[in-house]
Order: structure tokens, then sequence, then C-alpha cells
């Protein structure tokens, strides 16, 4: 896999902060969701070679690929989809967890999906993709910490 720009802040909160304050600059839905876009474009590159069935995220309607890596010191994910929107709730996601040490995640909600006011504005497949990448998120790092 490519390099990561992950973590962009020192803690997994301070991240969710950031996302909150950048978040609360735009003033109607329909610029959010352009800045969702714009994150998605910032993902490192994906290889081709990943987008395997393996790697494919189950629950999401658009195709999303994520392969974990690192240990509990560190956890790093890459991941992909084919939809502009899913890849910046991506972004989002990495950006609060990737990077991190598995103790981190594992006690780390995603409180940015509320502050921002994401819940209420994502149609009700992407809601479910969005918990599926979370949840695969957690789960892996639970698995890392057994």
């Amino acid at each position: 896999m490519t390099a990561t720009p992950f973590p962009m802040e020192p803690t997994p909160a301070e991240a969710q902060r950031a996302i909150a304050d950048e978040f609360a600059f735009f003033g109607d839905w329909s610029e959010r969701y352009q800045y969702l876009i714009d994150l998605g474009r910032k993902l490192p590159a994906f290889p081709d070679d990943a987008r395997t069935e393996a790697n494919r995220l189950h629950g999401c309607q658009s195709m999303v690929w994520i392969v974990p890596s690192g240990d509990a010191d560190r956890l790093d994910f890459a991941a992909a989809s084919d939809s502009a929107i899913v890849s910046g709730l991506i972004f989002l996601a990495l950006r609060v967890y990737s990077g991190r040490t598995a103790r981190e995640i594992v006690d780390t909600d995603a409180d940015y999906i509320g502050d921002i006011g994401l819940a209420k504005h994502l149609s009700p497949t992407r809601s479910n993709g969005l918990a599926a990448l979370l949840a695969f998120i957690r789960e892996h790092a639970r698995r890392t910490l057994a």
C-alpha cells in the first residue's frame, strides 16, 4: 500500500474536533457534500490488485475495499470506494482511526458523525455502509488486542 497521511492530528479526539470545526464552516449541506467529495479525492491511491472480494467491505451499497495493516501499537487502514461521497466518508473515518493504537481505536466512539449532523443527511444505505466501515475498523482493533 502507499504511504498514508494518517494520523493528521495527535489524537482521535483532536481529529474529531477538527472535523467538526471544518464542517461548521460550511453554510449548508450541499457545501458539506462537496467538501466530502473533495476529501475523498485526497485518499491515498489504492492499488487495483487490492480491489478483491477478500478486501471488499460488505454492508455497503457502493463498492468499498479496506485493507488493515500493523499491530496493536499502530493500526493503519487503506481503503477506497467507487463512490465519491463514500470516499469522503472513508477519509473522515481514517482521519479519526488510522495510524492509532488498537486501544485508542476501541476506546473512541465516532462522535464526529453526530457532531456534524452527518447521520441526518445520509441515505439509509450510506448510513449502513458507514456503520459497516466503522464496525470493521473497531472489530479489527479488538481482534488485534485479543
